[in-house]
């Protein structure tokens, strides 16, 4: 530390005999007044009366000239003038972390992965690098998965110039804003921003509810100074906002005042005293609970975590009874600021300190039943980017609202921008069709949820019936139909936010003409059933106690090879075998008859069986005589089709009487 010292001493000596028109003096003594957008002005002039082989010259110009960009929010003119300390060899490895950060303000993320790396390589415990390259890497992860936040730039409400901080007031009727519009008060240019100062603006809605564009607060408290970031009590009475005085013979720092409304309009402000033996200190950006016992501010005052922290003054109206800090689960050594208290256990805040996109990212704080703890949560992409995000205000019972970013714009200036989480949709569709694939109408869905959700849809003539859903519910489905057993499904639906459509479809089995079970397997010139029958069985199973007064027969049918004796007896043991099964799981063998048919009841073509094979048509019937008359392939489809298990219901009454 002590070469640096007298290295910088040499320097400036040096620069202050080859800056004559420019003083490196005069550019410091802005900088620290906070008046960055001179002192960069300042810097520049400098810096190009440097010659190029003054190398270490250029290197302490670059570093002071790239703190002031940074001040100013510029993040592109920043990391080129830190590049360039880097370049000219500056001797202090906090540049490397700079260089870092505004990388990954401007969103080149590969870029700032590395330069982060070659901080920690030089200082492996410093937290600002452990989150700074943490949050690059789940920058890269958010920008692959958004969320469901849609966000818009209210063009309406922008200028040229800035505009933050939007506040709800008057149940969500009215917006505040802060501006630096031409229609601020006061002519003067600051020399901080380069811009006008700022000033507090209303919004409000025209008869037909839309916004109208920005107007000035007339009210006594707009000065020719700066004023903004607001925030206004829930029965409207008390307005708290940021104030930042001039006084050229002495430094000053922001200052939350309040002002009371009286005769339809806001009272000149005066100054809410946070902190009575600390003039030095900022305190600004307050936000009133809406319970008013609490008054969140941000402020740098001793006793905090680093940089900027967010505080809480209890309140008994306009008088504050204490202050404390909220704690190192919110608060980091980089800046927390502009919060926002959306009820009595969400704060929203903004942070460079926690893992972020890049700059101020916006959070959401939860408080934890104990009262005593916060979990903090990134609100994500595309409400965070790599710039600045801040200042967010919600419609009450909505989560939509507005919020400000620098954004998309090349000077750096702050705009605002509108959100609304865009719902899940989670959609359950199906049809109901019989055996033949054809459509079903009038049949009655029942659908029951877990979540309480009751309901009953009719399939429409084309034998579809839709309903939304919620995310994480078990439902269950009953279709029936008037001539078809019931049928029995249930669904559960995911937890993840994303846009499902999930399909509950239903071959309904009709009571009235056998049905075919398909996929049932014997060995050759065997009666059991084979593994692979386990599937087309359970279903069986299922559909049985699903139709608990239902009673049926299982007939097996064979080929027409072989003897008329031999396959009947075969198709017997085969029915027999899948009765026997059918008990083993439960269901009552007084509901079970078996059959076997042999070659006797060959099978008549159906629709379905017609759309499969081209050379058969509905009708034909699969006796000898027709099979004979086929080429020998279609012969062999022809034997496998008449080869089937099938069952048909007798009885519709079992156990009622």
């Amino acid at each position: 530390m002590t070469r640096k010292i007298y290295f910088l001493s040499f320097l400036g000596i040096l620069l202050l005999a080859s800056c004559k028109s420019a003083k490196l003096s005069d550019a410091r003594a802005q900088y620290l007044r906070g008046e960055y957008f001179a002192a960069s002005e300042t810097y520049r002039k400098i810096y190009r009366n440097i010659k190029p082989e003054q190398r270490p010259l250029r290197g302490v110009v670059a570093y002071e000239m790239a703190e002031t960009y940074r001040r100013m929010n510029a993040a592109s003119r920043s990391a080129a003038a830190y590049a360039n300390a880097i370049r000219y060899n500056y001797p202090d490895t906090l540049i490397y972390l700079r260089y870092a950060q505004m990388l990954h303000k401007e969103g080149n993320y590969l870029q700032a992965h590395k330069a982060y790396e070659d901080f920690l390589a030089l200082d492996s415990i410093n937290t600002l690098g452990i989150t700074g390259l943490q949050g690059v890497k789940n920058a890269m992860a958010r920008k692959e998965t958004p969320s469901r936040y849609v966000v818009k730039r209210m063009d309406l409400f922008n200028s040229n110039r800035g505009e933050f901080s939007p506040m709800f007031a008057k149940d969500d009727a009215v917006l505040y804003i802060t501006s630096s519009r031409g229609d601020a008060r006061g002519d003067s240019i600051s020399n901080i921003t380069g811009m006008k100062n700022n000033d507090i603006f209303i919004v409000t809605k025209n008869d037909k509810g839309g916004w109208q564009k920005p107007a000035i607060l007339e009210s006594e408290i707009n000065t020719p100074f700066d004023e903004g970031a607001t925030s206004i009590s829930a029965d409207g009475s008390s307005l708290f906002y940021t104030f930042s005085p001039v006084n050229y013979n002495r430094t000053t720092t922001p200052k939350v005042y309040y002002s009371q409304r009286g005769s339809g309009s806001w009272n000149a402000g005066q100054e809410l005293i946070l902190s009575a033996q600390d003039s030095l200190s900022v305190f600004a950006h307050p936000s009133i609970s809406p319970s008013g016992d609490y008054l969140y501010f941000v402020s740098d005052m001793p006793g905090g975590y680093g940089g900027k922290d967010i505080w809480r003054a209890g309140m008994d109206g306009n008088v504050v009874l204490f202050t404390e800090n909220l704690g190192p689960e919110i608060n980091t050594p980089g800046d927390e600021m502009f919060p926002y208290i959306k009820n009595d256990s969400i704060l929203y805040f903004s942070s460079d300190g926690h893992p972020g996109m890049g700059g101020l990212d916006l959070f959401e704080g939860t408080l934890q039943r104990s009262g005593k703890r916060w979990t903090v949560m990134n609100m994500g992409f595309p409400v965070n980017s790599s710039m600045d995000d801040f200042g967010i205000t919600f419609e009450r019972g909505r989560r939509r609202g507005f919020f400000s970013s620098n954004r998309d714009d090349a000077r750096g200036r702050d705009h605002i921008y509108s959100f609304e989480y865009r719902d899940v949709n989670i959609v359950v569709e199906g049809l109901a069709v019989d055996k033949e694939d054809k459509f079903i109408p009038d049949v009655r869905v029942s659908v029951v949820g877990d979540n309480g959700f009751r309901h009953e849809y009719i399939t429409r003539q084309d034998g579809t019936y839709r309903f939304v859903a919620d995310r994480g519910v078990n439902y269950l489905f009953m279709a029936g139909a008037e001539g078809f057993l019931n049928m029995k499904k249930s669904l559960k639906t995911s937890t993840e936010e994303k846009d499902t459509v999930y399909f509950v479809n239903f071959e309904m089995t009709p009571y009235n003409k056998p049905v075919i079970l398909e996929n049932i397997f014997y060995d050759f010139d065997k009666a059991e059933l084979r593994p692979e029958s386990k599937d087309e069985l359970e279903t069986l199973v299922e559909l049985l106690n699903d139709n608990p007064s239902v009673t049926i027969e299982l007939s097996a049918h064979t080929d027409r090879k072989g003897s008329e004796e031999y396959n009947r007896n075969l198709s017997l043991r085969r029915a027999q075998s899948v009765v026997r099964y059918l008990i083993d799981n439960g269901i009552d063998e007084r509901r079970l008859s078996a059959a076997g048919f042999g070659k006797m009841q060959p099978k008549m073509v159906t629709t379905t069986i017609a759309r499969k094979y081209d050379f058969l048509k509905e009708g034909d019937l699969l006796d000898e005589a027709f099979i004979e008359n086929l080429t020998p392939e279609q012969q062999k489809i022809a034997d496998q089709i008449n080869r089937r298990t099938e069952f048909k219901v007798t009885d519709l009454s079992f156990g009622l009487f």
